[in-house]
């Protein structure tokens, strides 16, 4: 009876060793490394459709999968992966991959599209070889038929739980990231870098999306480095440095004919070098309603930055409006504390609203102007605020 019993407790064990076994190799991320499909890695062969039969495998995969892009450099475009996929899903770039220099009238190079559980990691970088879409850009003239469909270089649309970690993104033909759709997006230690001078290269770009956390990365392009409009709520952006670029906005918003929105926004602990804007909040006049509402922009560092804070409703780029009719976007709850540094304009502080701007609250503001042709100065019009302490140079009264 005893040895009988030893004999079957040793078996259960064994079986439940063997289970825990098999859990294990299953929650094992199964690799697909492009290089065992046939991908050239030389830079000249396009290897999208490589790509995709990786990602098309990896996504099918009930186990958690990787897509793995070795070092090497490999041309390729577009590469729009699709889901929904089956597990969670990585993609790990070590390499540099590369669009074709000519993709006038295309919108996607990389997409990921309806997936839930993405990862895309790595040390490696996209490089988006926009110097051509740069010189062929004429989205200032788009109204009258200019050239302005180019690729953004990475594509996040109706995703859920992603996180975007370690990856660099160069020289994007125009925009770098766009996050349409999505929720619950962690964009951590990336660097985005493209040319002062590159039009329309905004770092990343947010629309109708919700709990989007931006960290501890670098962002240095020809536009705004963070945009974030319509539809967008719950947004953090915490530890970035900007620069060169035009800053982190708020807007455009205004101009479609649709009511847009934006709420719960927080920039903190940030660092602007050198750039055209800081924060700033920017609607068209006349245009759609709206409301923006919730926002702080908390502990930040300006450096030789041009219009350190502002809230302009009277936006209107390349002329295309009518100033005589007022934004008809709603802004309240507005927070700037502990704001400081130096500026490259006279003019550190602007508040220009439309309908009156609600609940605006100025606090330890501490900004200098650097040239020598007289103090900083600030304009406030049409703006209430609840609170206005420790503010140089003086603001609006309350």
């Amino acid at each position: 009876m005893g040895m009988g019993s030893i004999t079957i407790v040793q078996k259960i064990s064994f079986f439940l060793f063997l289970l825990a076994c098999i859990k294990n190799v299953s929650s094992q991320p199964v690799v697909f490394n492009v290089m065992n499909f046939g991908a050239k890695a030389d830079g000249k062969t396009d290897d999208a459709k490589v790509i995709l039969r990786a990602w098309t495998q990896a996504c099918r995969s009930v186990a958690q999968s990787t897509v793995l892009i070795p070092h090497g450099t490999y041309l390729a475009g577009p590469i729009l992966m699709n889901g929904p996929c089956k597990n969670k899903i990585t993609f790990q770039l070590d390499g540099t991959v590369k669009a074709p220099s000519d993709m006038f009238g295309k919108t996607d190079w990389v997409l990921f599209k309806y997936i839930n559980g993405l990862t895309v990691s790595g040390n490696g970088t996209f490089d988006g070889q926009g110097a051509l879409a740069w010189s062929q850009n004429q989205c200032s003239k788009k109204e009258k038929g200019g050239k302005c469909t180019f690729p953004i270089s990475l594509r996040l649309n109706f995703v859920t739980d992603a996180t975007i970690t370690g990856i660099s993104s160069i020289d994007s033909k125009i925009a770098h990231m766009n996050i349409f759709a999505s929720n619950n997006i962690k964009l951590q230690n990336i660097k985005i870098s493209a040319p002062a001078k590159s039009l329309n290269t905004n770092g990343i770009h947010i629309s109708a999306s919700g709990g989007v956390h931006i960290s501890d990365s670098a962002i240095a392009t020809g536009d705004d480095c963070v945009s974030i409009i319509t539809g967008s709520k719950n947004v953090q952006i915490t530890g970035v440095t900007c620069g060169p670029g035009h800053g982190i906005s708020i807007g455009s918003m205004g101009k479609s004919k649709q009511f847009e929105t934006v709420a719960g926004v927080t920039v903190k602990n940030c660092t602007f070098t050198d750039t055209d804007n800081g924060v700033r909040i920017k609607t068209w006049p006349a245009g759609s309603a709206g409301s923006v509402s919730n926002l702080t922009f908390e502990d930040i560092i300006m450096d030789n930055v041009k219009n350190p804070i502002v809230i302009d409703q009277e936006y209107c780029p390349y002329k295309l409006c009518n100033k005589q009719a007022p934004s008809r976007i709603k802004i309240s709850d507005v927070a700037f504390k502990n704001i400081r540094g130096t500026s490259a304009t006279k003019e550190v502080l602007t508040l220009k609203c439309g309908m009156p701007c609600e609940g605006v609250e100025l606090s330890d503001i501490n900004l200098r102007y650097n040239g020598t042709d007289g103090p900083a100065t600030s304009i406030c019009s049409n703006v209430n605020l609840i609170l206005a302490r420790n503010v140089f140079p003086p603001t609006c009264t309350i």
